[in-house]
C-alpha cells in the first residue's frame, strides 16, 4: 500500500465555523467544500482536515450523530512560545497552558468554536 496523503475527518455541529477557526489561526485554505462538508489543506503539507456537519445523511446511520469528542488534532511547530504570543494576540482561548513534559514535550491547547481540541507541540532536549 501506498499512502499519498492524510486526512482526518471529525464530526461537528458546525462544519464551517470550525473549518474558519483552522483557516483564520493556522494557515488552512479551503480546498473544497458543501453543504455540511469542509475540506481543507495546509500550504506547509502535514495533514488535511475535513469538517462533517453532525447529522448529514451522507454519513452511515450509526455515525450521523457521534462528534469529535475526546479528539485532539495535533500540529508540531517550531517556537512554540511564539505560537502561543500569536494566538493569544488574536484573542484565542488558551485551554491548556504551555507546559513542559519530563520527556521533552512542550505543549498547549486551545479550542475551536464547536470544542475540538487543537494542540501545539515543540520537542526539546530534556
Amino acid at each position: 500500500m501506498q499512502i499519498t496523503s492524510t486526512v482526518v475527518s471529525l464530526t461537528v455541529e458546525d462544519a464551517t465555523t470550525s473549518a474558519a477557526f483552522l483557516q483564520r489561526h493556522f494557515g488552512y485554505t479551503e480546498q473544497m467544500s458543501a453543504d455540511g462538508f469542509v475540506s481543507l489543506g495546509h500550504p506547509g503539507g502535514g495533514v488535511d482536515v475535513v469538517y462533517l456537519r453532525r447529522g448529514l445523511e451522507v454519513l452511515p446511520e450509526n455515525q450521523r450523530n457521534r462528534t469529535a469528542d475526546g479528539v485532539i488534532l495535533a500540529f508540531n511547530v517550531q517556537d512554540i512560545a511564539a505560537e502561543e504570543k500569536r494566538l493569544r494576540g488574536e484573542g484565542v482561548e488558551i485551554t491548556l497552558p504551555l507546559r513542559v513534559e519530563p520527556w521533552g514535550e512542550k505543549l498547549f491547547q486551545v479550542a475551536d468554536p464547536n470544542g475540538v481540541v487543537v494542540e501545539l507541540v515543540e520537542w526539546v532536549k530534556v
